[in-house]
C-alpha cells in the first residue's frame, strides 16, 4: 500500500469515526425511539443498536464511505441484529417470524423516505418519566436512552458505582416490560399530570448539574438538561409550562460562570456574584422564551419559576428585584405548597428588607427541613444580619455538615471563619 493511499485509508477511518460519534451523540434517542416503537422492548433495542453501531464502524471504515443515508443504515442494520438475537435465544419463532416481516417493511419504509425516520422521542421521554418508576430510575433512563449518556457517566454524576447504576436502569427497563407501560403520549386527561413528571426530572438533572458543576469525566448534567427540555419543546410546540421550563433552566444557566470565585472551589452566592460575567445574550433569549410562555395564559410553576429567575436576572447595577420575587413566591406557594417555597419566600422578604418577620417564618420550616442544607445556610445568614453570632456559627457548622459538594463547603466554612474574626 502506497503512503499516500495509507494516508487516505487513515482520513477515511478517522472521517467515519468522527460521523459515528456524532450520530451517536445527536441521533441515539431518535434511533432508539424507533427501535423500541417497533421491538417494544428497550434493553433488545439498546442491544441491536450497539451491534449496527459496531457493524457500522467495520463496515464504513473499511470501505471508508459514509452511506448516504447513514440512519436509515443503523435502523436497518439493527432490526436485523435484532432478528439474530431473538433466534439465538431460540424462544420467541413466532416473534422473529414477525420481526423479520416488520423489518422487511420498515427497511422499504426507510428507502422510500430518502432515510427520514420518524421521530417516535416525545413517546420515549414519557415512557421513561412513567410514575411506575422512582424518580432516580426515571432521571437515569431518561439520560441513558433519551439522552445517549453511558452507564459510566450517570454512575459519575450521582456518584454511584457503574455496577449499581447499571442493575438500576435493568430494573427500570424491566419494570417497565414487566408492567406492560403503554408506549405513547399520554391521553389528553392524563397529559398535565404526565407532562409534570417529565418536566421534574428534567428539572431534577438541571439542578443536579448545577450543584455540581461538570464531573472530572467532562459531563455537564446542566447542559443535558437544557438539551432534553429544548428537545421538549420542538416535539411538543406550544406548551406553555414546556416554554417555562426551558426559559428557567437558560436563565440559571446564563449565571454559571459566575457561581465560583476565580480559582473555582468557592460557591460565590448570587447577591454576590460579578454580574458581568452573565451571559446577556443567553438572559436576552430565555426572557424572551418566558414572555412568549406568559401570553399563552395558562399559568404554572415552570413560567413562576422562570419569571423569578428573570427578577435575579433584569436587574444589573440595581441587582435583584427582592419584593417582586417575594410576591412571586407567595402565587408559586399556591401551586407548590412546600416548605422549600416558604424558605425561599422567607429569603426573598428578608432581602426585601422584612428581616425580622422573615427570620421567624424561616425558623418554623424546621423540623421539616432538618436535613436541607439551604435552609441551615440561610439560617446562619439571618441570623448573623441580626448580630446573634453564636447561633448563626451553630447554624454554619450544620448546614457544613450537609454540604453537598466541596465549593459549598468551602464556601460555609469561610462564612464560620469570618464569624469568627468579627467576633
Amino acid at each position: 500500500m502506497s503512503s499516500s493511499s495509507s494516508g487516505s485509508s487513515t482520513s477515511g477511518a478517522i472521517a467515519v469515526t468522527q460521523a459515528l460519534n456524532r450520530l451517536a451523540r445527536e441521533d441515539r434517542g431518535r434511533l432508539m425511539a424507533a427501535l423500541i416503537a417497533r421491538l417494544k422492548d428497550f434493553q433488545l433495542a439498546e442491544d441491536a443498536l450497539q451491534d449496527a453501531m459496531l457493524s457500522a464502524l467495520s463496515h464504513w471504515g473499511r470501505a471508508g464511505i459514509i452511506p448516504e443515508s447513514p440512519l436509515g443504515w443503523l435502523l436497518r442494520v439493527a432490526y436485523r441484529k435484532a432478528l439474530d438475537r431473538i433466534r439465538s435465544q431460540r424462544t420467541a419463532e413466532r416473534a422473529g417470524a414477525s420481526l423479520l416481516v416488520l423489518a422487511g417493511d420498515e427497511a422499504g419504509e426507510i428507502e422510500n423516505t430518502g432515510g427520514e425516520i420518524p421521530d417516535e422521542r416525545l413517546r420515549l421521554i414519557f415512557s421513561c418519566c412513567h410514575p411506575a418508576l422512582e424518580q432516580k430510575s426515571q432521571v437515569a433512563l431518561t439520560l441513558r436512552v433519551v439522552a445517549g449518556l453511558s452507564t459510566a457517566q450517570i454512575a459519575c454524576a450521582f456518584l454511584d458505582q457503574e455496577a449499581t447504576m447499571g442493575q438500576r436502569l435493568s430494573r427500570a427497563k424491566a419494570k417497565i416490560a414487566a408492567a406492560g407501560i403503554r408506549y405513547a403520549v399520554p391521553d389528553p386527561a392524563d397529559w398535565p399530570q404526565r407532562l409534570e413528571a417529565v418536566l421534574a426530572v428534567i428539572y431534577l438533572i438541571f439542578n443536579a448539574g448545577y450543584s455540581a458543576g461538570p464531573t472530572p469525566a467532562g459531563l455537564d448534567l446542566a447542559e443535558e438538561a437544557l438539551y432534553l427540555c429544548a428537545l421538549l419543546d420542538r416535539l411538543r410546540p406550544g406548551e406553555a409550562e414546556v416554554e417555562g421550563c426551558l426559559a428557567a433552566l437558560m436563565l440559571g444557566h446564563a449565571r454559571r460562570f459566575a457561581r465560583r470565585d476565580a480559582d473555582g472551589r468557592t460557591t460565590v452566592p448570587l447577591g454576590q456574584q460579578d454580574r458581568s460575567l452573565w451571559r446577556r445574550d443567553e438572559i436576552t433569549a430565555g426572557i424572551a422564551i418566558l414572555e412568549r410562555a406568559l401570553r399563552r395564559q395558562a399559568l404554572g410553576p415552570h413560567q413562576i419559576k422562570a419569571a423569578i429567575a428573570a427578577c435575579h436576572c433584569e436587574g444589573e447595577a440595581e441587582g435583584s428585584d427582592w419584593a417582586q420575587i417575594a410576591c412571586l413566591y407567595d402565587t408559586l406557594l399556591r401551586f407548590e405548597p412546600t416548605d422549600v417555597v416558604r424558605l425561599n419566600r422567607a429569603v426573598a422578604r428578608a432581602e426585601a428588607g422584612a428581616l425580622e418577620p422573615a427570620l421567624e417564618e424561616l425558623l418554623r420550616l424546621e423540623a421539616g427541613l432538618k436535613d436541607y442544607q439551604p435552609f441551615f445556610a440561610a439560617k446562619a445568614d439571618l441570623l448573623a444580619r441580626q448580630g446573634r453570632s453564636a447561633e448563626a456559627r451553630v447554624a454554619y457548622l450544620r448546614a457544613s455538615e450537609l454540604a453537598s459538594s466541596a465549593a459549598d463547603l468551602a464556601f460555609l466554612e469561610g462564612r464560620v471563619n469570618g464569624l469568627a474574626s468579627a467576633s
